[in-house]
């Protein structure tokens, strides 16, 4: 282990670049044979764009291929990916931990220099003897500056873009990640019944999105010891706030009838699982029950749909025409569901499996993929609020699984206040 020189008497004495392995190698949350997989399909892209390396910066990308996790504030991470090797390239504020967690070799860069950086990419492709005359780079999660940079770096060399292709392969799951899905599920719903236990006039939705996330955490670390925990979150919303999907705890309190969005965000490694139900403090008022039962229509018609050889467009203009037929085609939000693995709410996303009007995607096994209707009723007018449901698909040869188990509808989210 390199961790610095024996002596030095100024900043300009210390290194530029470091080898940090410190301690052992830690048990990765897939096993060798599965990133070997996933790297043996960036080289064949690789192979058929004629790059000389990849150049990885993104969160999931880095994540997908290595297992390792980054936290920036503002430092830039890289995994270096070439016909042979991988190396991930982090920053001296996290020491050997990178190294620890991912899988390949890594390089270690300091602060002592402002391109260290960039250096440090250079380095992993001299060590390893590539000339960079075509490079891969992920353009969809690549700030021009830094891309302007890379640039500098390897100079005379082409950088394409190889993030659609790389989102292609993340788009069918392996046995190994929908195992890991499985249980993202799974914790989800235990999520969701803390909360439902929690539920009761008074109570305020931070308070609320607590205890399910604590919940969810503490199963987290007992199904997953060996890796961080780290970034499971609760939505929890009451009333007006239920108007949009992604609007996050408050400190409004829980009053007797209102509408109430339950939303359990269990991040199992990197790989995101989501369950979403509509509930109501005390009996719906009338129009509020239609409401709601039209967006149960349309979500048991939209698990209907999902099956192999299904093609997302078709689905999403399927389930529109139920929402025309009850006047509230207007009033959806987003689209009707979409794909799972390594994202969050701050990185990630498999836009090319997404259950809107626009995208071809034909389902097939090994995909994953949500049902979420979601309809919202301004304030001020009969049933106002957000209605969704969310449950979570894996498609296989033999069909589909349902692997959301948390009931929805009246007749399961009905909280007697």
């Amino acid at each position: 282990m390199t961790i610095a020189p024996s002596s030095a008497n100024s900043v300009s004495e210390l290194e530029r670049l470091k080898v940090l392995h410190n301690g052992e190698k830690q048990q990765l949350t897939f096993s060798d044979a599965e990133f070997e997989r996933r790297l043996t399909g960036l080289r064949a892209i690789m192979a058929a764009k004629e790059l000389d390396a990849v150049i990885l910066t993104s969160y999931h990308g880095i994540k997908y291929y290595s297992d390792f996790l980054y936290t920036t504030f503002g430092r830039n991470y890289a995994l270096v990916v070439t016909a042979d090797d991988s190396v991930t390239v982090t920053a001296n504020i996290d020491a050997g931990m990178p190294w620890r967690t991912s899988y390949g070799e890594n390089i270690v860069y300091t602060d002592w220099r402002r391109d260290n950086f960039y250096f440090g990419l250079q380095e992993a492709l001299r060590q390893r003897g590539v000339s960079a005359r075509r490079l891969g780079v992920e353009d969809d999660a690549l700030p021009l500056m830094t891309r302007q940079r890379i640039q500098a770096a390897f100079e005379g060399a082409e950088l394409l873009d190889v993030s659609q292709d790389a989102m292609r392969q993340r788009m069918i799951k392996s046995a190994e990640e929908i195992e890991v899905i499985k249980h993202g599920a799974r914790i989800g719903d235990l999520g969701g019944e803390a909360i439902k236990a929690a539920i009761r006039e008074g109570i305020s939705e931070y308070e609320v999105a607590l205890i399910g996330t604590e919940a969810m955490v503490h199963e987290i670390a007992r199904t997953f010891p060996h890796r961080e925990v780290r970034d499971t979150w609760v939505w929890f919303q009451s009333g007006i706030n239920t108007d949009g999907a992604h609007n996050w705890a408050t400190t409004r309190k829980l009053q007797r009838g209102d509408i109430l969005s339950l939303n359990c965000f269990p991040m199992t490694s990197g790989y995101y699982t989501a369950l979403e139900r509509t509930l109501f403090l005390g009996e719906p008022d009338q129009r509020s029950l239609e409401l709601w039962n039209v967006n149960m229509e349309v979500h048991r018609r939209g698990l209907e749909l999902i099956k192999p050889g299904a093609v997302c467009k078709d689905i999403a203009a399927e389930l529109n025409e139920i929402y025309i037929g009850h006047g509230l085609l207007p009033n959806r939000t987003f689209g009707y569901g979409h794909s799972f693995g390594v994202l969050s709410h701050y990185y990630g996303r498999e836009a090319g499996l997404e259950l809107r009007e626009d995208i071809d995607t034909v389902l097939e096994p090994g995909m994953v993929v949500s049902m979420e209707p979601m309809i919202t009723v301004a304030d001020g007018e009969p049933g106002a609020g957000g209605y969704r449901e969310h449950d979570i698909l894996v498609i296989s040869e033999d069909g589909v699984e349902n692997i959301t188990k948390f009931g929805f509808g009246p007749e399961n989210n009905i909280i007697q206040a």
